[in-house]
C-alpha cells in the first residue's frame, strides 16, 4: 500500500486546534481551570510542581511535606518554566506552550501509528483472499481521525489549557506504542519507561509492547481462515482435512512471533531504567536517596494518602473506610487492575494494539487519582479502530452522559465546597457517574 499525503483540511483542522489553544492560554488564570480537582490531582498539578521547585531552589526537599509527588526529572524540565515570565503575559505560559506541543506531537504519533495499523490490516484482508475490500479499506484514513479526535477532544483542551502534566504521560505511552508498532525497540523501551516512571500505570502495557513487537500491529485470528477456507473448498470430509491444513499453514505464517525485537526492547527496558534511577539517584542524593523518592512517587499512589476531591471513586471510599480495612481494600482496588490482565490478553493477542487501548482504558478508571487527561488519551485512541465504531452500542447515550456529567461535576463541586448548599455527596454521584459511563463504554465492544 503506497503511502498518502496528507490532505490540506487535515492540517487546517491542527492548527486550528493550536491556536485555539494559545487563545485559551492567553487568558488571565487560565480560566481558572488549573485548580479544578477533575483537571488538575496532586500528581498531575502544576502549581504543586511549582512548589516543589520553589521548595528545591530553597535547598529543601521538594518532597518535603505533602506537596510535590511527582517525577523529580520533570521538576527539572518544567520547573524552571514556572519561575520564567515573559513581560506582559500571563503565568506559566511557557508551560502551556510546553504542553500544546506535547499534545500536537501525541497526535502526530497516534496518526503514524494509525498508518501502520491501516498497513497491518490491508497485508491481513490479502492473506485471506479479500483483497477488493482491502483497496476499498485505505479510504477511511482512521489515522488522520484519532489524530483529530485527539486534538479536539473537550477533555484533551481542557487538560492542556489547565497546564496538567498529563499531557507529558500521555506523549510517553503514545511514543512506546508507535515505536511498538513501528518495532523500533529503543524507542518503545525509552516511552514504557518513562511513562512507568511519571505515573506508574503504564507499567501494565509491557504486554501489548511485547506483543506488537513480536506480532506486528495486526494478526488475523484462527478462526478467520478456518472460515475462509470452508467457503472455498466446501464441507466434505476430503476438504475439511485439506481446509484444516491449509488454515494451519497460512496461520502459521500470519502468526510468527518474533524474538529478536522483543529481547531488543527488554535489553533496551534496561538500558533506559538503569540510566533514568542513575539521574534520579543523583537528583535526590541529598533528600533522603531512592528509597525516599519511591516512598513519595509509588508509595504516594499506591497508598492513597491524600484523599482531595477528584473525578474517581476511591477518594470517597478510603475516606469512610474503617482504618483497620484499609490495607485490605488497598489490595483489592489495585489487584482489580492486575487480576483483568491475563483474561485480556489471551482473548486479544492477535489485537495488541487494540488490547492496549483497553488497558489504558481500564487503567484511567481504578487509578488513585484519575483525571479528564486520562480519558483524553483511550478517547483519542478510540479513532485508531474506527472499524470497531460501526458495532459500538448506546454510542449516543453514551456521549449524552460524558457530556452531562462534564457539566454537572463543576455545578456539584461549587455547591458543596464554594457555596455549602451541598454535601459530598453531590460531587461523588457525578464520580460513580462517570465511573459507571466509562464501564459502560468498554462494554460497548
Amino acid at each position: 500500500m503506497t503511502k498518502k499525503k496528507k490532505v490540506p483540511w487535515f492540517w487546517t483542522w491542527v492548527i486550528g486546534s493550536v491556536v485555539f489553544r494559545l487563545i485559551l492560554l492567553y487568558f488571565p488564570k487560565n480560566l481558572n481551570l488549573s485548580s479544578r480537582p477533575e483537571v488538575s490531582t496532586p500528581l498531575t498539578s502544576i502549581r504543586r510542581l511549582a512548589e516543589g521547585y520553589w521548595l528545591k531552589q530553597s535547598s529543601v526537599s521538594p518532597y518535603a511535606g505533602s506537596m510535590y509527588h511527582g517525577s523529580p526529572l520533570l521538576l527539572t524540565l518544567l520547573g524552571p518554566l514556572t519561575v520564567k515570565r515573559i513581560e506582559g503575559q500571563p503565568d506559566h505560559l511557557l508551560c502551556g506552550l510546553v504542553f500544546v506541543i506535547a499534545d500536537v506531537v501525541s497526535a502526530m504519533l497516534i496518526c503514524a501509528a494509525g498508518e501502520k495499523l491501516q498497513v497491518a490490516y490491508s497485508s491481513s484482508l490479502q492473506l485471506l483472499g479479500l483483497r477488493d475490500l482491502s483497496e476499498n479499506s485505505e479510504r477511511l484514513p482512521s489515522g488522520d481521525f484519532a489524530a483529530l479526535v485527539y486534538l479536539w477532544n473537550p477533555f484533551t483542551i481542557v487538560a492542556c489549557v489547565g497546564l496538567s502534566t498529563s499531557a507529558i504521560e500521555n506523549l510517553m505511552v503514545v511514543l512506546s506504542l508507535y515505536g511498538a508498532c513501528s518495532r523500533l525497540a529503543p524507542l518503545a523501551a525509552f516511552g514504557w519507561v518513562m511513562a512507568t516512571h511519571l505515573s506508574l500505570y503504564p507499567a501494565i502495557l509491557i504486554i501489548p509492547v511485547i506483543l506488537l513487537l513480536g506480532y506486528g500491529p495486526d494478526a488475523p485470528p484462527r478462526k478467520l481462515f478456518c472460515q475462509k477456507n470452508r467457503l472455498e473448498v466446501g464441507n466434505s470430509s476430503s476438504s475439511d482435512s485439506y481446509s484444516e491444513e491449509k488454515a494451519k499453514n497460512q496461520l502459521k505464517v500470519a502468526n510468527v512471533f518474533s524474538w529478536r525485537p522483543v529481547v531488543s526492547f527488554l535489553l533496551w527496558t534496561l538500558l533506559w531504567s538503569s540510566y533514568i534511577l542513575v539521574l534520579c539517584s543523583i537528583y535526590v542524593q541529598q533528600y533522603g536517596g531512592l528509597q525516599e523518592l519511591f516512598k513519595r512517587t509509588y508509595g504516594f499512589i499506591l497508598t492513597i494518602q491524600d484523599l482531595s476531591p477528584n473525578i474517581g471513586v476511591l477518594w470517597y471510599f478510603f475516606a469512610e473506610v474503617f482504618d483497620f480495612f484499609r490495607n485490605f481494600f488497598l489490595i483489592v482496588f489495585h489487584g482489580n487492575i492486575l487480576l483483568m490482565l491475563a483474561p485480556l490478553a489471551l482473548r486479544l493477542n492477535h489485537r495488541p494494539c487494540f488490547l492496549a487501548f483497553v488497558y489504558i482504558a481500564i487503567s484511567s478508571m481504578l487509578k488513585s487519582y484519575p483525571s479528564v487527561g486520562d480519558s483524553a488519551l483511550y478517547l483519542g485512541l478510540l479513532g485508531l479502530f474506527a472499524y470497531e465504531l460501526k458495532d459500538m452500542q448506546f454510542s449516543f447515550f453514551l456521549l449524552s452522559g460524558y457530556v452531562g456529567v462534564s457539566l454537572l461535576s463543576p455545578v456539584m463541586h461549587n455547591l458543596w465546597i464554594w457555596r455549602g448548599t451541598g454535601n459530598a455527596n453531590f460531587y461523588f454521584a457525578t464520580a460513580i457517574t462517570y465511573a459507571c459511563f466509562q464501564v459502560r463504554y468498554l462494554y460497548s465492544f
